[in-house]
């Protein structure tokens, strides 16, 4: 593998980390560890509702997320598209086997092998 293409897979496993090992996971535990390896520590998340900073409030940002959701499930909308050390990934979010509620996109920034900075936008309609 080519160096790039190195850098280019961590990209998508970081962008698929953030979507089904964070903000899907119910489990603090396994949440609080996944934000560990995926997120710079003074990582920003910025979506419509405003920004948290940190791997705390990000964790509270995506366990406030599922619990006013029970029985939601992210998934992915479509395949991780990278470029150099951006990563997007379309998602959908909604009760587990029925259609998305809610779809969306994240862009991430990757600096040294984790997530430095978050957008999360959401899809109209």
């Amino acid at each position: 593998m080519r160096p790039e293409e190195d850098v280019m897979a961590t990209v998508a496993e970081l962008m698929e980390a953030n979507l089904l090992q964070v903000f899907n996971e119910r489990d603090d535990e396994r949440r609080a560890k996944a934000i560990a390896a995926t997120y710079a520590p003074d990582v920003e998340f910025a979506d419509p509702e405003g920004v948290a900073t940190g791997h705390a409030e990000l964790n509270a940002k995506a366990r406030g997320l599922l619990e006013q959701s029970p029985g939601f499930v992210f998934a992915p909308g479509g395949p991780v598209l990278v470029n150099h050390d951006l990563g997007h990934l379309a998602w959908q979010f909604g009760p587990e086997g029925a259609p998305p509620v809610v779809r969306g996109i994240d862009i991430a920034l990757v600096e040294d092998g984790v997530i430095k900075k978050l957008y999360t936008m959401l899809l109209p309609g």
